[in-house]
């Protein structure tokens, strides 16, 4: 969820007028933690996944099912551990936004041992084992990406109304009751207030429904602009799904921005590839993932911003809600695909060059500090700006894009990383070990070959949309580089680029620039250099196009990899190859045919009270491994994941350390 300060949370009306504060401050402790980091050189490989988890609830006399408010209890007694042996732990527990939603990562991060893909899967499979050990008998952990009936009455154990007309409230929302936000930190209320404050009225999200023989048109609970759609209200509709992210430790700053664009056209791909929401409020929509719903459940935009109006009070046009697909490419082999307008603010790019920041940083930073802080706590407002990133934090941590950039925190022996964000939460460990393996791989291909996926933004963007579509990892194509081998020269080796190359990109950009908006062309970006692929074929490959899969395979060839973990990495592998060509059923494909299959469904896109008892069972017997499901996993599912990597190998790994 980001930064989780501690103290007392100002009003919004209070953080309004310190907005420029916040900026101006955290431009500061960027620019100081630059200057200390910038060089910093050697660190090793490091990565790590976060699962976010819902504990549900299941009422077999009533075939009802619900989500459990315990979360704030379940995760004091998961924190015990960590705070009676703080390294020795395997498992790290952190609260999320729904007070029935917990976030579970390793208890350190993985390394640069193969044997430690093997390794992956047992640690989901603890972490799951010591949560439910905590659950009493009719209660379940479950990665399931979005409960299906949120927001449907009686949703909540214990029950819990919404209240829309109470001012105290901090949703006021139509279907989501305050106490289902976490209750154990200010700072999930607060965003929830800040953000319908900011915006002016409730947040609107809206979904097309999945149109069935009977479906009902105006559906229930929609907005009349909007008649055939599912209408939600709250953050928490969005923040309170779930989902399966990655964190890398590249060895420099240099790397981590080449693994930052080169990761973000497989955003799209990966989203596609995990897609596993398709029900939302009792319904069944039109779409297969969660990314769209988040976005507008955060999207603070006022209607000038919006461009509903014209500007008069705010500065600036933002064309996207502060969750989305990110808006510019970091390293110079990536500057010429920046084909989309970026707004940002100029007086802090200014500052930001004159605090030695390159243009192609500059301007991301500088971009993300358009925005308001939506959250910040009285103990937090006067910080020493060269020691502290609070106030940087504040508008990083509240910038919820597909990729995220990260420096290294202050003291720490953490490095420049970058955070992979788009993948849904799989129902088993198995598949959500098989995701993070995967990507995990691909970076150490991308660098190892030096691949090029880059495109322009533009085209990523489009990829986003499409990517969420029903059945779009079979029936859509996405723009994807068609050589894929070889990363082409950038302007130059360092991220400025020569000295007159500099001062003509930056005078063109003082051209473009109008209201904040910087428009950098996409040179050299045309359609020789990028086609229309299904998934299947950027997966597994085609014609002269090698595949990603195949790609990895190549480069396991050429490495010394155990034989359980070449094992174990190969069923991974055969499960990302069938989902892409189709053998295997993706989770939302899977949850939509249970649902229209089931007794109790009548043809009008309703999820209803016993339909949704039985999904969650079925795939309560699924993820423990009691129900076989052929359609989702394949057959003889039998990954030989362990706990440790193999002794051998660990004596191996310390003495050449």
């Amino acid at each position: 969820m980001g930064l989780l300060s501690e103290g007392s949370p100002l009003t919004w009306d209070e953080t309004k007028a310190l907005a420029q504060h916040v900026r101006e401050h955290g431009i500061e402790q960027f620019i100081n933690l630059f200057a200390r980091l910038k060089d910093r050189q050697g660190d090793v490989l490091k990565w790590g996944d976060e699962v976010e988890y819902i504990i549900v609830r299941f009422d077999d006399k009533q075939r009802a099912v619900q989500v459990s408010l315990r979360a704030q209890e379940i995760l004091a007694k998961l924190n015990e551990k960590e705070a009676a042996d703080p390294q020795g732990v395997k498992s790290l527990w952190r609260p999320e936004y729904g007070a029935y939603m917990i976030e579970g990562t390793p208890g350190k991060p993985y390394g640069g041992l193969l044997a430690h893909f093997n390794v992956v899967e047992a640690n989901m499979r603890y972490r799951r084992m010591e949560v439910a050990a905590l659950l009493p008998d009719n209660e379940v952990v479950m990665s399931i990406t979005s409960f299906p009936r949120l927001g449907c009455p009686g949703f909540t154990f214990p029950a819990a109304v919404p209240t829309p007309d109470d001012e105290s409230c901090a949703a006021r929302s139509n279907f989501f009751p305050d106490e289902a936000i976490f209750p154990g930190h200010p700072r999930f209320k607060t965003l929830t207030r800040n953000i319908r404050q900011r915006r002016g009225e409730k947040v609107s999200i809206n979904l097309p429904i999945f149109p069935d023989r009977d479906t009902q048109v105006p559906v229930q609970g929609s907005i009349p602009s909007h008649p055939d759609y599912v209408h939600m209200d709250a953050m928490g509709f969005g923040m309170g799904c779930c989902c399966l992210q990655l964190t890398f430790q590249a060895c420099n700053i240099s790397e981590a921005r080449t693994l930052y664009d080169q990761l973000t056209p497989m955003c799209p791909i990966m989203l596609a590839l995990t897609a596993a929401s398709p029900a939302y409020r009792g319904f069944l929509t039109d779409v297969d993932c969660r990314w769209n719903v988040i976005s507008a459940s955060v999207d603070c935009r006022t209607r000038e911003e919006r461009g509903e109006v014209p500007l008069q009070n705010d500065r600036f046009r933002i064309y996207k809600s502060r969750y989305d697909s990110i808006d510019s490419y970091l390293s110079p082999a990536g500057e010429k695909y920046n084909d989309v307008p970026l707004v940002l603010d100029d007086a802090l790019y200014k500052r930001l060059r004159e605090g030695d920041i390159d243009h192609l940083l500059a301007q991301h930073i500088a971009h993300l500090f358009i925005r308001d802080s939506v959250s910040l706590f009285s103990e937090k407002i006067h910080q020493n700006d060269r020691e502290d990133t609070d106030h940087f934090e504040n508008i990083q941590s509240t910038n919820w894009q597909t990729m995220r950039f990260k420096p290294p925190p202050p003291n720490s022996p953490i490095g420049w990383r970058v955070e992979f964000r788009p993948c849904e939460a799989q129902l088993t460990d198995f598949e959500n070990a098989a995701i993070v393996c995967f990507v995990v791989l691909l970076t150490r291909v991308i660098l190892s070959y030096q691949l090029d996926f880059l495109i322009p933004i533009s085209k990523v963007d489009e990829n986003m949309q499409n990517s969420q579509k029903r059945g779009a990892v079979l029936t859509e194509r996405f723009w994807f580089k068609k050589n894929i081998t070889a990363i082409p020269p950038g302007p130059a080796q360092q991220p400025d680029g020569d000295e007159t190359q500099r001062k003509s990109s930056e005078s063109q950009q003082q051209q473009q620039q109008h209201n904040g908006t910087c428009d950098e062309p996409a040179t050299g970006s045309s359609t020789d250099e990028y086609e229309l692929m299904t998934i299947d074929q950027i997966i597994n490959g085609k014609g002269t196009f090698p595949g990603l899969v195949p790609l990895i395979n190549s480069y396991l060839g050429s490495m010394d990899v155990d034989a359980d973990t070449h094992c174990t990495i190969q069923q991974y592998l055969k499960l990302i190859q069938k989902r892409a060509s189709g053998e295997l059923m993706t989770t939302a494909s899977w949850i939509r045919q249970q649902v229209v299959s089931h007794p109790e469904y009548k043809n009008d896109s309703v999820i209803s009270e016993g339909n949704c008892y039985d999904l969650l069972r079925k795939a309560k017997d699924i993820q423990d491994g009691v129900l076989p499901c052929p359609e989702l996993l394949g057959n003889n599912i039998s990954s030989k994941t362990t706990d440790n990597i193999p002794a051998a190998i660990e004596k191996h790994l310390t003495k050449h350390c």
